[in-house]
Parts: structure tokens; C-alpha cells; sequence
């Protein structure tokens, strides 16, 4: 059976027909290609079917599968005008969006003021409009404060005709500054954005209505793909990913899956993230292709391919001051150094001496071991739940000494503080030091949040936002003890807190630069002194993890041109006497081994 594929030039679709030779392979192909397309998309006869060339490059792996597979059944001819079509996709959307001429603020300005945008924009936002605004996909990576929710808005009101939509996928604590700015810059605007939530019926029951603004979290969107793929169908939808440094796992995670998949429908996009590139320069090719679909990109192109369609305001541009780091080294007692020791050991035996397999799997059960070594500095106690030292005679004499010197330092630096009338933020990645220190510091009125605290209303002290508005509000309140996984987004604290504390620090460098953030941000005082500490035992795994996030911090540093963007490299050691594994690259991998191989480090 012979299939011809031509590309209609003036619809802008492709349209596949046969020869009517066998028509039983005929309706196998088509129910085939239905099962990667929205029904209402696809024009069919019993010769040939039509649907949009963007679609067809979304699915043309799988039915170059499907021929494949049935190569006896089908004879595959390409038109001309295809073959072109095809050669030329991997460049033509990028090179045609670099090619389309930018707007001048006088555009940008005339544009928002004719449509009622009221708002007056920064001169950041303004100068980031006039580079990106023009583009079919496009990237705002500015720091937390600068306006990368209005800055979206405006790409948004600049293009948009009356009847196109917006999708914003988001994290679920950024959705009421959606709404915020949305009323901010069009206060005279009955619209709001609607939650699609609920899952199939409830959205299509929602979207019946036809919302213009419509908000969707990451892990619903995947739940739901193939209603939110006929959406996206109609052509008049732009689809923003808040927070776009959750779809860095590609393909391989499941939200980011369900996005790439209907990346060719959208009719605008734009990726927003303060940490577009947490770990690597890896994590960009997922956004970057959410852009631009058909463009041949690795670990190697990412960073100058996405030179000429990203903007982003620094904390230098922003005007605020600058933040102090400090390190407290603290030496471990001579049975915690012993234990440790005992540990690091154990952990050899578990590892090989090289890195000879980057898989998932791997990587997990690496970060695991890790994560055991990193809880014991941090806190000895939480060894004691590890049945292979449950009994050791050595622990439970190191937990009637104390909570260990991290803890001891951290509760004795917050009452110090406090004294001076100072509020302190105090970061953790393991829940239960979380609640100790916060039990430690009850005298304080501690508060603290990690991933068991709710969401839910300001005026209930149980909830997340409850305990936030007693941080702010209560001056007896003077410590938020918190998880950077639970607590690192979506919320401020520099009007009353500029001191945060590190008991430790895991490798995701995206929870690191995201939690320093919530003191460090656009408001501060000028005359503001943000101070950070961070605690680490001496000669032992703290250092590998600031050497790690040290390195992917300076690297996205120098890929956004932004040199504002630091880590404390020096030491300060502390005289006094003293009686998250998923997130783990195969370099974090190769780093830790290196260390737990080294010898004598820690003697």
C-alpha cells in the first residue's frame, strides 16, 4: 500500500493519503495516528486525512515507528515540499523567531496603555519586553522581586488578541500571585483566573465556560494530558510554566513528559524560573525544547541557543544589598568523630571506588547513603532510628552528651540573636531536626514548616500560611525553623527576618539558592545587613556539599551572566570546646565517592 505525505503550504498542515489498495491497513493507520491526536483536529476520508504540520512534528518518531514496524504493509513517499519542510524543522521556528524584529519601548508602552494595562512597568521589565516580547517562546529567568509575573502578564497583553487564553502552569503556592498581579495590572478587569482542578470531569466542567485565564499545577496537568492537549488545540491558548526548572528531568519524569508532548500546540510560551539550571547545564535542554520543539539541542548548544530568547534582572540591577555568608565550622566530639568514621566505612564497603553506572536507580540509592552520613553530622540522633546502630553502645552514649554540635551551636546563635531583638530563619533537610529545634527553642515562641504542616487559611496557627503570619506579625515569635523542600518557594520574610541559619545543606542547589531567597529579595531596607551561616562539622561530608553547590552555583552564574550569584568559599572556625538523595548528579556521585575513597581526610 502506497502513503503519500505532503505538506498543504497554505493551511499549514499535512495531509497523508493512500492508494486505496488495502483499506483494512488504511483505518489501522488512521486509528493509530487518533491515538496521538485530539479528534478535533483530524479531517478523514476514506483516502486520506489532514491535520496540522505542528502536530505531525509532534508525533512523526511514532509513526516513523509505526512504518517501521509494518514496512510490509506500507510503501512510505515523501512530497517535495514534506522532505523540505522536514529538513528545514529542526531550524526553522528558532531561526524565523531571531529573525522577527524586536518592539521599542514606545511600542511596548502604546501596546499595554491601549489595552488598559495599568501598571507602569520597571525599567528592567521594560528593557526585558523589548528583548523577548516580539518571540514566539520565549524565557524570563529574573531573581525572586523583580516582576517575572507581571513581566508575563505583558508578554501576554502585548500579543493577545480578544479572544486568545492563557494557561499558566504553576506551582500550587504561586497561584494566588497570578491573581494578585492580574488585578494589579488590569484593576478595572472582571476576570480572574480559574483553577483547573479536580481532575477530567471537573476541568471539562470548568473549561466549558471558556475562561480566559486559567491556572493548572504540574502534577494535574499530567492527570489530565489529553484534556488539556484539546485545549491547547483551538490555537489561541499561550501556555506559560511557572517555575519551568520542574520539567529539567525531560522526559523521564512524567510532568515534564505530558508538557513536551503538546509543546507544538501552544500558540505563545514563555518559561519563568529564578533557577532555570540548578544542577547542570543539562536541566535547560527540557525547557528550552518546551520553546522550540524542533530544534536540535544538547548539553553542549543549550546555553548559547538560549542566549538570544532568555532575559533576566539580577539582584545587582534590583539595588539590593548585598548578603553576608559566613561559615561556622564546629568540631565534632571525639565519639562522634569515631562513629563517623565507623560510618564512612560502612559507606565504602556499599560503593565502588568509581562511578560505573549514571543510571536513576543508582544515583537514588547513592544519595541514600550519603543522606544517612549527612543526617548523623547534622543531628546524632537520627542514626539511632538506623537498625544496624539502634544497639551500638557508643550512640547511645553520644545522645546522653547532647544533640550534637551543629544543633547545640544553632539553638545557642537563635537565643543570641534574640537577645539583640532579631528574628532568625533556621534551615534543616530532615524533618525531625525540623521539630527539635523548634521544641529547643519553644522559649522563643519557635514555629517551624515541613512537608507534613497543610496549606491552608492565615488565620489557622496549625496551617502553613497561619504559622508565616505569626512569624511576621508576633514579635514574641522570633524563629521559623523550616525544610527547604517544603518552604523554599512562594514566600517573604525580609520585612522582618535578614538572618537565616544552615544546620545543613542537601545538593539541590535550586532548594539552597530558592530558600536564601525568602530574606534576600526586593524590599529590603538599603540600610538592611542579610546575613547567612552556615554550620558544618570540620573535615567531613559538609564540605563536599558546599564544594558541590559551589561549582553549580558559579556555573549558572556564568551562563546567565550573572555575577551576583555566590556561595561562601571561606571559613570561619568556631572555638568553642564541644564535649535530599534524589536530587544527586552522577558528578555529585563521582564527588562523594571520591571523598568517601580518599583515605584519611577526616583523621
Amino acid at each position: 500500500m502506497d502513503i503519500r505525505i505532503d505538506y498543504l503550504t497554505y493551511t499549514e498542515q499535512v495531509n497523508i493519503s493512500n492508494d486505496s489498495a488495502d483499506k483494512a491497513a488504511w483505518k489501522a493507520l488512521y486509528s493509530f495516528i487518533c491515538d496521538y491526536l485530539p479528534i478535533a483536529v483530524v479531517s478523514y476520508s476514506d483516502w486520506s486525512v489532514t491535520f496540522p504540520w505542528r502536530y505531525f512534528l509532534s508525533i512523526k518518531g511514532f509513526i516513523g515507528q509505526y512504518f517501521s514496524a509494518h514496512r510490509d504493509q506500507y510503501r512510505v513517499i515523501f512530497s517535495d515540499n514534506a522532505k523540505t519542510m522536514l529538513k528545514t524543522a529542526n531550524d526553522n521556528s528558532y531561526n524565523a523567531a531571531l529573525s522577527l524584529p524586536a518592539r521599542t519601548e514606545a511600542d511596548i508602552t502604546y501596546q499595554l496603555s491601549n489595552i488598559g494595562f495599568t501598571r507602569i512597568l520597571t525599567n528592567n521589565q521594560t528593557q526585558n519586553l523589548m528583548k523577548i516580547s516580539h518571540l514566539p517562546g520565549a524565557a524570563t529567568f529574573s531573581v525572586p522581586g523583580a516582576g517575572k509575573t507581571t513581566e508575563a502578564l505583558a508578554f501576554f497583553f502585548i500579543n493577545a488578541t480578544q479572544t486568545d487564553r492563557l494557561l499558566v502552569v504553576a506551582p500550587k503556592n504561586a497561584f494566588s500571585a497570578w491573581d494578585e498581579q492580574l488585578i494589579a495590572c488590569m484593576n478595572e478587569t472582571d476576570e480572574v483566573f480559574v483553577r483547573l482542578r479536580g481532575g477530567e470531569v471537573s476541568i471539562q466542567s470548568a473549561l466549558r465556560l471558556k475562561p480566559r485565564f486559567m491556572l493548572i499545577t504540574y502534577d494535574q496537568l499530567s492527570r489530565v494530558k489529553n484534556v488539556i492537549v484539546d485545549l491547547l488545540s483551538y490555537g489561541n491558548v499561550y501556555m506559560f510554566l511557572d517555575e519551568s526548572h520542574r520539567i529539567k528531568g525531560g522526559k523521564q519524569i512524567k510532568r515534564a513528559d505530558a508538557i513536551l508532548e503538546m509543546a507544538h500546540l501552544p500558540k505563545r510560551k514563555l518559561i519563568m524560573s529564578g533557577t532555570p539550571m540548578p544542577q547542570s547545564p543539562k536541566d535547560l535542554i527540557s525547557q528550552f525544547l518546551f520553546l522550540y520543539p524542533t530544534k536540535d539541542v544538547d548539553e553542549t548548544t543549550v546555553i548559547d541557543l538560549i542566549q538570544p530568547i532568555y532575559v533576566r534582572t539580577t539582584k545587582g540591577q534590583l539595588g539590593i544589598p548585598k548578603l553576608t555568608h559566613k561559615i561556622i565550622q564546629v568540631p565534632m566530639t571525639r565519639l562522634q568523630r569515631e562513629i563517623y568514621k565507623t560510618l564512612k566505612s560502612e559507606i565504602c564497603r556499599q560503593l565502588n571506588p568509581v562511578l560505573s553506572d549514571s543510571s536513576r536507580y543508582e544515583l537514588r540509592r547513592i544519595g541514600k547513603c550519603v543522606m544517612k552520613v549527612m543526617a548523623f553530622v547534622s543531628n546524632p540522633a537520627l542514626l539511632s532510628s538506623d537498625m544496624d546502630y539502634a544497639f551500638d553502645r557508643r550512640v547511645g552514649a553520644l545522645l546522653l552528651a547532647s544533640d550534637g554540635p551543629k544543633i547545640d551551636y544553632v539553638c545557642r546563635r537563635a537565643r543570641e540573636l534574640a537577645a539583640e531583638n532579631k528574628k532568625v530563619l533556621i534551615w534543616s533537610s530532615f524533618v525531625k531536626n525540623v521539630e527539635l529545634i523548634a521544641l529547643r527553642l519553644s522559649d522563643l515562641c519557635a514555629e517551624y514548616i515541613h512537608g507534613g504542616v497543610d496549606a491552608g487559611d492565615e488565620n489557622d496557627n496549625d496551617t502553613r500560611e497561619g504559622k508565616i503570619k505569626r512569624f511576621h506579625d508576633d514579635p514574641d515569635c522570633k524563629v521559623l525553623v523550616a525544610n527547604p523542600a517544603a518552604c523554599s518557594e512562594g514566600i517573604s520574610l525580609h520585612k522582618v527576618c535578614q538572618y537565616a541559619i544552615y544546620l545543613d545543606r542537601s545538593f539541590n542547589a535550586a532548594h539552597y539558592l530558592q530558600s536564601e531567597d525568602r530574606i534576600h529579595r526586593l524590599g529590603l531596607d538599603p540600610d538592611a545587613n542579610p546575613c547567612v551561616e552556615f554550620v558544618e562539622c570540620d573535615n567531613c561530608i559538609d564540605q563536599v556539599v558546599r564544594k558541590r553547590l559551589s561549582y553549580k552555583v558559579n556555573t549558572m552564574a556564568k551562563a546567565l551572566n550573572d555575577y551576583s550569584l555566590n556561595v561562601a568559599i571561606s571559613e570561619v572556625d568556631y572555638d568553642e570546646e564541644a564535649d535530599d538523595f534524589d536530587s544527586l548528579t552522577a558528578d555529585d556521585a563521582k564527588a562523594v565517592i571520591d571523598y568517601f575513597f580518599s583515605g584519611d581526610q577526616d583523621d
